[in-house]
């Protein structure tokens, strides 16, 4: 039977697939709509495309390490409640140690590709857990890294992978527990780019309580100032958060060195609902 743009409009109008989800269905089935419908249903298509419109910013950060690398991941749904369900806990890490195994390109690459497991794309896979959870989740930013690699992942919210010239897997643990507490942008000062010295330099240079001082003395003061907020920027300059009478630089001396790191925060920068998830519960039991 041919399978007219009509036909393939009108089912996705009733489902919400995509539009080559909904033209297989129907080619599937010889054209028969409601066929159609109950194989995209089936497949969990119908209801994951209807979702994917939704603000997804919870979720949860996962990482897995292994003796040859490690990746980190961040996994977006819509409710707290569904990021600290086991399924979606499940999923997260799976999708980190598929990350650190298939070492894909990019977001795109890494949806499109094949889990080896299973036989699906990881497209297929999150349509499936979007129809079995009942929210959009969406596979939002990883990180990759080659040889020894290090992780530390606080509550779901905070992650850090973390990568060394040599393993010591204790101290390493210990380094990405402090850099999720304390923050740091870089790893040292070579890694500062100039133009943020600069940045901070004019702003230091314009605060109101240097106006009157001589030029020379404010140069002074200012260079003072840069150089310390510059400490607080870098890992191996930071007091380690166990023992802060030792900088990270002191703590990993003759043991390892640190090559760079990621810190992520789960939704930074993403819009956040507003809406409450207890009204949205009653709404769905129609009171």
């Amino acid at each position: 039977m041919n399978i007219t743009a009509t036909m393939v409009k009108e089912l996705r109008d009733k489902t919400g697939a995509g539009m080559m989800d909904a033209k297989k269905a129907l080619i599937e089935v010889d054209g028969d709509m409601e066929k159609a419908m109950e194989v995209l249903r089936q497949k969990g298509i119908a209801s994951a495309e209807k979702k994917m419109g939704r603000i997804a910013a919870e979720g949860r950060i996962g990482s897995f390490v292994s003796d040859s690398c490690g990746a980190m991941i961040e996994v977006n749904c819509e409710t707290d409640f569904v990021a600290k369900n086991e399924e979606f806990i499940e999923l997260t890490n799976n999708l980190a140690q598929f990350v650190a195994e298939s070492n894909p390109a990019s977001v795109e690459a890494f949806v499109s590709s094949t889990c080896p497991k299973c036989g699906k794309t990881i497209e297929e896979i999150l349509k499936e857990k979007i129809a079995s959870i009942g929210e959009k989740i969406t596979v939002r930013r990883f990180v990759r890294y080659e040889g020894s690699a290090a992780t530390y992942i606080h509550n779901g919210k905070i992650g850090v992978l973390l990568s060394t010239d040599n393993k010591d897997e204790a101290l390493a643990k210990d380094v990405c527990l402090h850099i999720a507490s304390s923050a740091p942008e870089f790893v040292s000062r070579k890694d500062i780019p100039a133009s943020v010295i600069e940045e901070e330099t004019r702003i230091e240079m314009g605060k109101e309580d240097l106006a009157n001082k001589p030029e020379q003395i404010r140069a002074k003061i200012v260079e003072g100032r840069v150089n310390k907020l510059m400490a607080q920027k870098c890992l191996v300059e930071q007091p380690f958060v166990k023992n802060p009478e030792q900088t990270i630089e002191q703590l990993v001396s003759g043991k390892f060195a640190i090559i760079k790191f990621d810190r992520f925060v789960l939704g930074e920068g993403l819009e956040k609902r507003n809406d409450n998830f207890a009204d949205e519960v009653m709404s769905q039991l129609g009171k």
